[in-house]
């Protein structure tokens, strides 16, 4: 992973997208320190987390904390519901004894699960439930900082809509700051403020919503919105499948990540110097050889409506 470079303010959301094995996870666990960087450095609040020692970040364990992607493995089968809520409120010693069925049916209750769900074990709920459940658990220290890693990506799309919308009423409540991982575009634009587009460890491109799917596009951006469905037949977007090989993690690279795909491919200037980032309006960032308005000229036609000539 290199050159990732970014903040976020206090109760926003910022969607992280990109293939599988871009880095996406692994930037997640970075934020919250549960892998240590080899390099540069993680802030909050001001301080930089990776000069901590792992016994001094319990009190920021407790203000952040992980929705994970796999929620079946993630959630011990051993335990039941209400176990494994009771659990953070022991740690961080939130709740008197007998005050954490309380707290727990309260939690069970802010995720719309009845009561009677703190008896249950994993094996008894729907996967739906079990990612509620861990929400939950995520929410039981009152954190202001939650990484949600592909939350809904082995959902129905019906409860993954459900699960989505619950997400971004909890934020708006809370004033939780998320990062949301995710492989999809349309919910990381319903949900977030600012995307970060990652290719091959790298941050390619970065802003708020309205600027990275408005043109300019970073070529890989671009590629991804492309594969987005659209509900309009009368907008006809031009699909780009990606040919070429994929670099390895590996694999030490001169140019840009994206230089062996790229469909926009300069020439030799991709794959022997990196590319230079462009700053646009506001905090939109895009790295690529091809000037800006260059590629907002390229680009415009794949968000026009195209209509058959009558």
């Amino acid at each position: 992973m290199n050159d990732v470079s970014f903040s976020i303010s206090p109760g926003e959301v910022l969607g992280l997208v990109g293939e599988s094995g871009c880095g996406k996870s692994t930037l997640g666990r970075l934020l919250l320190q549960l892998l240590r960087q080899s390099g540069g450095s993680v802030e909050f609040d001001g301080a930089d987390l990776s000069r901590l020692p792992t016994q001094a970040l319990a009190p920021f364990r407790k203000q952040a904390q992980i929705v994970f992607q796999n929620v079946g493995s993630s959630l011990n089968p051993r335990l039941s519901v209400g176990e494994a809520l009771e659990r953070p409120l022991t740690l961080f010693s939130l709740a008197k004894p007998r005050d954490r069925i309380r707290r727990v049916e309260a939690l069970l209750d802010m995720v719309r699960l009845p009561a009677v769900y703190r008896k249950r074990f994993p094996h008894q709920l729907s996967g739906g439930e079990r990612q509620r459940v861990a929400i939950a658990r995520a929410l039981a220290t009152e954190p202001r900082f939650i990484v949600c890693d592909e939350p809904v990506s082995a959902l129905d799309v019906s409860v993954q809509a459900t699960i989505v919308n619950l997400l971004a009423e909890l934020q708006a409540a809370r004033g939780t700051t998320l990062v949301f991982i995710s492989h999809d575009l349309a919910v990381v634009r319903y949900l977030a403020d600012q995307v970060a587009v990652m290719y091959l460890g790298a941050v390619v491109e970065f802003g708020r919503v309205a600027s990275v799917f408005a043109p300019p596009y970073h070529p890989y951006t671009e590629a991804l919105l492309s594969a987005v469905p659209v509900p309009d037949p009368d907008r006809q977007y031009a699909r780009i499948l990606l040919e070429g090989p994929v670099p390895r993690a590996s694999e030490v690279l001169r140019g840009c990540p994206f230089a062996s795909r790229c469909p926009r491919k300069v020439g030799a200037v991709c794959d022997d110097t990196p590319p230079p980032v462009h700053r646009l309006a506001g905090d939109h960032r895009i790295a690529c050889h091809i000037p800006a308005g260059e590629l907002a000229t390229l680009q415009t036609a794949l968000v026009e409506p195209q209509r058959e000539e009558r």
